[in-house]
């Protein structure tokens, strides 16, 4: 697609995913600028299916450049009280452990034995993290690719779709609202064009640094490092605005909704009834690690429970910082569950006899 037709048409999905954001919040939705987002986004390419759309690719360069602003956010959330719980990260990281491969052996039953995958994109597909890893092992291993995408894909947006909601069920309001930030710590986020051009700066070299350093998730974690490091010296404020979160909500719910473009309906619905059933018991073994947890360690079951949701790194933390969740500590458990899962699907795609294909 040409660069200037291109443009256009990211500019036209972000004003359609404004406009879907919009009606969420008067909807009194949670999350509403993300998952406003991705609903009309998500309509769009299954329901109207626009010609225009046709070989376009949302740039996930720009995605990763508000993906990154996030980064910088959970950074200024870091604070001495997270360093003094690092005793406490031994146990809920042997926790972390033990979830992945239960997660994952559980995710396998049920799409081998209720969806009658074979046993390659059943493996692939269940795993708990690590979305483009999963996906580029199991083409290789000789999954069926496109429900492996599709199952790792909703894996995602079915959590970050329904833990909102259950906890807005739960506390009586939704969550997210504002932006998807309480700001527990009062609104002091600079909006004058220096502060912005801070935050831009502060974004951009930990991003770089990152990739250099190979990190994972690099997008979120090297900003994340630069903003905790300025938080903690008190050397800079890099406190965003408000109106800055609900943008990078609003561009990652848009890259999401578009997720689904070129899904057939029927796979569509054989996928999203198998991931509603899967995300349900990992959420529940989640909760029930977080309460094993919260009694061995005190801290706070529902920070814990975040932290062991089977989402992506950037939208869990959106939803972490929304709770004022100590979104630090739920980010550290998000990219160690992708390591983990990583590590742990190749040991045991080796014991399983899961070879690469020829």
């Amino acid at each position: 697609m040409p660069t200037m037709r291109m443009i256009l048409t990211t500019a036209a999905l972000l004003a359609l995913g404004l406009a879907g954001g919009e009606v969420a919040v008067l909807l009194g939705l949670p999350m509403p600028w993300m998952l406003g987002s991705l609903a009309i986004c998500a309509g769009l390419v299954l329901l109207v299916k626009p010609r225009v759309l046709e070989g376009y690719a949302f740039p996930m360069r720009f995605r990763s450049g508000f993906v990154a602003l996030i980064g910088v956010m959970i950074g200024t959330q870091v604070t001495p009280e997270l360093l003094r719980l690092a005793g406490e990260l031994p146990w809920t990281v042997g926790g972390l452990i033990l979830f992945v491969f239960l997660a994952h052996m559980g995710n396998m039953a049920v799409f081998q034995r209720l969806g009658g995958y074979d046993r390659a994109t059943a493996f692939y597909a269940g795993t708990p993290g690590g979305l483009m890893e999963s996906i580029l092992l199991g083409e290789g291993a000789g999954a069926d690719t496109r429900i492996l995408t599709a199952q790792q894909f909703l894996r995602i947006i079915v959590t970050i779709t329904v833990l909102p909601l259950a906890l807005s069920l739960w506390m009586g309001e939704p969550v997210g609202s504002a932006a998807g930030l309480a700001l527990a710590s009062g609104d002091a986020a600079p909006a004058d064009a220096l502060g912005i051009a801070t935050i831009a700066v502060a974004a951009f070299a930990g991003m770089l640094g990152a990739k250099m350093l190979r990190l994972p998730a690099a997008q979120l974690t090297g900003p994340m490092l630069i903003a905790a490091a300025a938080t903690l010296s008190g050397v800079i404020d890099l406190h965003l605005p408000v109106w800055m979160i609900a943008a990078a909500q609003m561009v990652i719910g848009v890259s999401l909704g578009l997720r689904f473009q070129g899904l057939s309906m029927a796979l569509l619905r054989r996928s999203a009834w198998l991931s509603v059933i899967s995300v349900s018991y990992m959420l529940a073994l989640g909760a029930g690690f977080a309460a094993v947890l919260t009694a061995i360690t005190g801290l706070e079951w529902l920070h814990l429970l975040i932290s062991f949701a089977p989402g992506g790194v950037a939208e869990m933390s959106v939803i972490a910082l929304s709770l004022a969740a100590n979104p630090a500590l739920v980010s550290l458990h998000h990219i160690l569950r992708i390591l983990l899962t990583v590590v742990e699907l190749t040991l045991l795609a080796k014991v399983l006899g899961l070879k690469r294909a020829a």
